[in-house]
């Protein structure tokens, strides 16, 4: 479903991101180890350091290199066994279902969508419970698609050619662009974000000579044709909604994305706001309840009532309407 507004170039000065390292050579040795975590920790006390791991969420492999050659490290572990998807069910996420897993950089990891519609998408609800400084180091992802969404409390991230450190709190959203570098610095006790990628399973490569923050600043720097964006709920105005009852907050990430995906906020005000019959057109939907209640409504699809936490995948071509009886907010992620 799109209602787009238009949206203004911000500046004409671009350029694009250094090309990714490439994977080590095929001969490198292929390790297979039981805890990937204390393996990579094991290599890096022999003077390895680690260039890949994929994926953030239970990584299962690594690429490490160091003064005598280069290692692929594979853990023993089965991967885990997912469901089938459904291309033509509507997927409803509960907010107390699943399970954190360890993930990359002492973060935990929930996988929202266990299927990931097949590879193609993943969206991963992040926590750091003890909060402080985060033992991170400068990054990036092989992705088509990436945007972060900041449920509760702060998080401070470094991003290339974006100047100092930013500080990311509950309703704001980035969109991370293919290959920009960046650097998670420290959170609040108990930070969760919500990250939305494709594909699914994406490899993180670390750059071991950047330093950020870089000493250019180059907001409008494109990377593979995407544009940084860093959308503050604080500052970002509401504008009346296509339909009465409902207020609709821009991101701007459909236009830095050059259409990649969508990002909205959505809000209800009492009485009774209702959609009109719409139709999904994209690939992914997702819908999420940040605080009141939202009842999504389909012929096909039944009557889905959504709580604060809860999410839902709605399937493409599916015609469905959207409801809330008393003031309640969203989060709206598109993408193809």
């Amino acid at each position: 479903m799109r209602f787009d507004t238009p949206h203004t170039a911000s500046a004409t000065m671009t350029a694009e991101s250094p090309r990714p390292a490439t994977a080590p050579a095929p001969e490198a040795p292929v390790i297979a180890c039981r805890d990937l975590t204390a393996t990579i920790a094991e290599y890096e006390a022999r003077g390895l350091r680690l260039d890949m791991i994929a994926p953030a969420d239970a990584p299962r492999t690594a690429l490490m290199s160091g003064p005598d050659g280069r290692v692929h490290l594979e853990s023993s572990q089965p991967a885990p066994c997912r469901p089938d998807w459904s291309p033509d069910a509507l997927v409803v996420i509960r907010a107390d279902t699943a399970t954190d897993a360890p993930g990359r950089a002492g973060m935990h990891y929930r996988d929202l969508i266990p299927s990931r519609m097949d590879g193609r998408f993943i969206v991963s609800r992040i926590s750091i419970p003890e909060g402080g400084p985060v033992p991170d180091y400068v990054h990036y992802h092989r992705v088509g698609f990436q945007i972060i969404y900041c449920l509760h409390g702060w998080v401070r991230v470094l991003y290339q050619d974006q100047g100092p450190a930013l500080t990311m709190v509950a309703g704001d959203c980035v969109l991370q662009p293919p290959g920009i570098r960046h650097r998670v610095l420290e959170a609040s006790p108990g930070l969760t974000v919500l990250e939305v990628a494709s594909p699914a399973e994406h490899e993180t490569w670390r750059d071991h000579t950047l330093e950020l923050p870089t000493a250019v600043i180059l907001p409008a720097r494109t990377f593979e044709g995407q544009r940084f964006v860093h959308s503050i709920a604080a500052t970002s105005p509401w504008q009346p909604g296509p339909w009465p009852g409902f207020e609709v907050q821009e991101t701007g990430i459909g236009a830095a994305s050059a259409g990649h995906g969508e990002v909205r906020r959505l809000r209800s005000r009492p009485p009774e706001a209702r959609t009109d019959r719409l139709r999904q057109q994209r690939v992914f939907s997702l819908l999420m309840s940040i605080s009141g209640r939202l009842t999504v409504h389909g012929p096909t699809l039944g009557e889905h009532r959504l709580d604060p936490g809860d999410a839902c995948l709605i399937p493409t071509g599916a015609e469905f309407s959207l409801s809330a009886a008393s003031p309640s907010e969203w989060l709206w992620v598109e993408a193809d």
